[in-house]
Parts: C-alpha cells; structure tokens; sequence
C-alpha cells in the first residue's frame, strides 16, 4: 500500500526549491536583492566560524582541525 505523497517529506530539490521562492519573496520578488541577502548572510556565518575556530583551544581541538600534531593512537 503507497503512503500519501503529501505525508512523505519533500525530496532534496524540492527542499531547495521551496527554499529559494522564499528567499526571493522575502526580497520583494528581487532575485538579485534575495542573492545578496544570501551572499552577506554567508559572509557572517564564515565569520562566526572562524572566531569559533580561533577560540577553541588547542588541547581542546587536539588535531581535529588540522592544526598541531595529530594525537597518537590510544590516547584520549
């Protein structure tokens, strides 16, 4: 028996699709208005991550980022 297509949860594009019309309609139906909202958005949350990533502390991180030497096996 086929679940009703309502109930199941929207596939990927779809997602984005949904996604997109709301970003242009929270700019007023401007495209080009939506992509820089988008574009300033992205460049805050880059920031935030590399404050985030400056703020953890090495002992912390241990390796995890790639920084420092890489912690030998068996240790926690």
């Amino acid at each position: 028996m086929l679940a009703d297509p309502e109930s199941q949860p929207p596939t990927e594009p779809d997602r984005l699709e949904e996604a997109t019309d709301q970003a242009i309609a929270a700019c007023g139906g401007n495209a080009r208005d939506a992509v820089n909202a988008l574009l300033v958005a992205n460049e805050f949350l880059q920031a935030q991550i590399e404050e985030l990533h400056a703020a953890v502390s090495n002992g912390y991180a241990r390796g995890k980022f790639g920084t420092g030497p890489a912690r030998p096996e068996g240790l926690v």
